[in-house]
C-alpha cells in the first residue's frame, strides 16, 4: 500500500510564494516520475509540472519562469516552489507518482490566489 500525503496550500495576496510538498509512504519499491496538477472550480485537471527519476523537469507554459518542481528521493518526496502566484493559480493541487508501475494520487491541497 502506497500513500501520498501533501502539504503547504493555502491562502495568498497576487505576487505571494507558497511551497507545496507531497511525501510518499508505504511500499515504495521504485518511484519513477513525479508530478503535480491541478483542477480549477469547472475545469478540467491539468498537468503542472513533472519530474523524472532522473531529475529532468517539465513546467507548463502557464507556470514557466513562476514555478520550480523538484524532488527529495532520501525523502521520496516531491516539492512544488510557487513564486509570483496570480489569482488564476487558484486551484486543488494534486501530486502524482508512478510507484512500482502504478499510479497514486494525493489527496489534494487548496491554493487559493486573492487579494
Amino acid at each position: 500500500q502506497v500513500q501520498l500525503v501533501e502539504s503547504g496550500g493555502g491562502l495568498v495576496q497576487p505576487g505571494g510564494s507558497l511551497r507545496l510538498s507531497c511525501a510518499a509512504s508505504g511500499s515504495l519499491f521504485n518511484i519513477y516520475a513525479m508530478g503535480w496538477y491541478r483542477q480549477a472550480p469547472g475545469k478540467q485537471r491539468e498537468v503542472v509540472a513533472t519530474i523524472t527519476s532522473g531529475g529532468s523537469t517539465n513546467h507548463a507554459d502557464s507556470v514557466k519562469g513562476r514555478f520550480t518542481i523538484s524532488r527529495d528521493n532520501a525523502k521520496n518526496t516531491v516539492y512544488l516552489q510557487m513564486n509570483s502566484l496570480k489569482p488564476e493559480d487558484t486551484a486543488v493541487y494534486y501530486c502524482r507518482m508512478v510507484v512500482n508501475a502504478l499510479i497514486y494520487w494525493g489527496q489534494g491541497t487548496q491554493v487559493t490566489v486573492s487579494s
